[in-house]
């Protein structure tokens, strides 16, 4: 019988053959065959080991570096299935009108007490415009992408009929502003409605253009001018400037989704803030507003009242709140609570807790739309659910910021919360709108059985502007 003889233990084992090592692990050669020298001369080669450095884009704890984060942070924004989108839009758009109802009933109840139609007549108009937003929003929702495309024109065209509406003996004056249409004891501001037509004929235009939209003549005919501009002076002969703001800002979010280049956002943005600023010096109400958010105040009665009183509200409710109902700046300190400074009623009533959920809500808002527009093949869905997203979002940033004193006074409702009939039946229709987009993606995938296909949209989406 022939006898191999044993390899000597003292021996260390060499690299396989045709195999080399991997640089740079600096793991020492293993001094044994047994398991757990192999398994430490693994440990060594993935990294483990004191002499190795980690690799680029990672840290030493399982690799979970900033491009980890940012990898597990986009899947996030992504979602995982179409439905979600819906669900999530929907759910939140539900959670704010309802917030949005209390506190309108909160807020203005203490003033309507002494008035002859009571203390729930606020509360009661603005329940029955949510009934009819809502009504609205599952209207739009249940149309085709192809219906609501073909609804841009007509949109755009009644809008600006409003809009010139305003400058007839049917306008009216509300502090300052000469906004609104009023036909007997019904009210309404037609600018509200500019927001969802023009993102709406913005989409269906941009999508004709297609690759077009890299010139500089096809970035600004027709969107920025003359549509752009009209809507702007008819809004700013109004003496709206918060509106106006909003309006540009949907202007720049469906330039910038259409592909416009960047070089021309910012000759647009200069251009921009030269005009704000001159808007601001010949305007004296505006200046006395820049003044007061400066800090120049010397009287109780001045602008800074207002704003001043909103910060006591925010001040006032701590982590958790005065609890509903029992909020003091109320009481005629801040003047028309349940418009634009309701933030800071529901900040004194709810306290901080109450004001992050709002802000959760918004964001949450934000990423089901985000998660419509990323996922679609259609430029059509994608600029018109930018815009909308935009000009909801955009608004809710402009107002809290406004109350909280990071921007002047300029009046602009926070969406879903603050009082009025048609900045929220119009918010909610654009809302049905979005959830249009996001019923057909879902349907669109469950045909293909995968759950995340794209939105059914037969029409070609590169066509060119002759």
């Amino acid at each position: 019988m022939v006898t191999t003889p044993q390899r000597p233990l003292s021996r260390t084992r060499g690299p396989a053959r045709g195999r080399r090592p991997r640089p740079g692990t600096g793991a020492a050669p293993s001094a044994s065959g047994t398991p757990s020298a192999r398994a430490a001369g693994g440990r060594a080669a993935r990294g483990a080991g004191p002499a190795s450095g980690p690799r680029p884009g990672s840290t030493r704890r399982g690799g979970r570096g900033p491009a980890h984060w940012w990898r597990r942070m986009w899947s996030f924004l992504e979602g995982e299935g179409s439905a979600s989108s819906y669900f999530l839009i929907l759910g939140c758009t539900l959670a704010l009108t309802v917030i949005g109802l209390i506190m309108v009933l909160s807020s203005s109840s203490v003033e309507n007490i002494g008035e002859t139609t009571g203390s729930y007549d606020l509360f009661i108009r603005q329940a029955v415009f949510a009934a009819v937003g809502l009504g609205v929003m599952v209207f739009l929702s249940r149309l085709s992408t192809d219906r609501l495309r073909r609804l841009a024109w007509p949109a755009l065209v009644i809008a600006i009929v409003l809009l010139m509406l305003v400058l007839t003996p049917l306008g009216h004056e509300v502090n300052g502003n000469r906004n609104w249409i009023k036909v007997g004891p019904a009210t309404g501001q037609p600018s509200e409605a500019a927001k969802l037509a023009l993102a709406l004929w913005a989409a269906a235009v941009l999508e004709r253009k297609g690759r077009l939209i890299g010139q500089l003549k096809h970035s600004v005919v027709p969107v920025l001018f003359p549509v752009g501009a009209i809507l702007l002076g008819l809004v700013m002969i109004g003496r709206d400037l918060g509106t106006a703001m909003v309006i540009m800002l949907v202007v720049a979010a469906v330039l910038f989704l259409a592909g416009t280049r960047l070089l021309y956002f910012a000759v647009a943005g200069a251009v921009a803030a030269v005009g704000a600023i001159i808007m601001a010096l010949v305007s004296a109400n505006r200046t006395v507003r820049i003044q007061a958010w400066l800090g120049n105040c010397d009287f109780a009665t001045d602008p800074c009242y207002q704003p001043q009183h909103g910060l006591y509200a925010l001040a006032s409710g701590g982590w958790w709140g005065l609890g509903l109902g029992q909020s003091r700046q109320k009481w005629s300190y801040i003047p028309e609570a349940e418009n634009d400074f309701i933030f800071t009623i529901l900040g004194e009533e709810l306290g901080l807790v109450g004001a992050l959920l709002v802000l959760t809500l918004f964001a949450g808002l934000a990423v089901g739309m985000f998660r419509v527009a990323r996922r679609t093949d259609s430029v059509f869905i994608r600029i018109c659910t930018g815009g909308i997203l935009a000009w909801i979002v955009g608004q809710a940033f402009i107002n809290i910021s406004m109350v909280t004193g990071l921007l002047p006074v300029i009046g602009v409702p926070l969406p879903f919360i603050s009082y009025g009939g048609s900045s929220l039946t119009f918010v909610l229709a654009a809302v049905g709108v979005v959830l249009a987009f996001a019923r057909e993606q879902h349907r669109a995938g469950r045909a293909v059985g995968a759950g995340t296909g794209p939105a059914v949209d037969t029409r070609p989406d590169t066509k060119e502007a002759h």
